[in-house]
């Protein structure tokens, strides 16, 4: 099954500090392991990304945001529930990833992945996962896999086989950022 060999592929490149361009929920990305400096180094190198743009990570569930993060509650929770498209939340004191993964400010943005590709990825790595639009910085994010550049294509470690058909395109999630006080805005609707 394609499926199963994407993420026995993907696993293979993640722990040998790879890059991959894989579908997420939003749209297509390029992930490394979240925990390797060198593998989000080579992910900034490859977008021609200004290093202090901080990236986003993928967890596969709810429980795992309190393993990077020194948040005690995951109240935010009851009001995404209702929320049927992606959110990534950013939160204020980011832990135990790799310190360029992590914005300047000590935040780091999280999203709980929703589809079973990602889902299955991550639970078998076991760690989070980078996740950037997988493109050139400066250019738009492609919304199709036929819409991104070869230059990404022919750079990373591995490109996921599965979803490349896919006409529907993908769109951002909502981006809601924590504060330390437990309230919440929402930045992105």
């Amino acid at each position: 099954m394609i499926i199963d060999d994407d993420i026995k592929k993907c696993i293979e490149v993640l722990q040998k500090g790879g890059t991959i361009l894989y579908p997420t929920d939003t749209i297509w990305g390029i992930g490394c392991d979240a925990t390797n400096e060198e593998a989000v180094a080579k992910i900034y190198a490859l977008k021609n990304r200004n290093e202090a743009k901080s990236m986003i990570i993928l967890l596969a569930n709810e429980e795992d945001i309190l393993q990077y993060t020194h948040e005690k509650e995951l109240k935010v929770y009851d009001y995404i529930k209702g929320i049927t498209k992606p959110v990534t939340i950013i939160y204020q004191q980011a832990m135990h990833l790799a310190n360029n993964v992590v914005n300047e400010d000590g935040s780091i943005g999280i999203r709980i992945v929703k589809d079973p590709f990602c889902q299955a990825l991550i639970k078998a790595y076991g760690k989070p996962i980078v996740s950037t639009s997988a493109n050139i910085s400066g250019y738009p994010p492609p919304q199709l896999f036929s819409d991104i550049d070869n230059a990404i294509k022919t750079k990373v470690d591995y490109v996921v086989q599965h979803r490349q058909e896919e006409q529907e395109p993908g769109t951002p999630s909502t981006v809601i950022k924590m504060n330390t006080d437990g309230t919440y805005i929402v930045l992105r609707p």
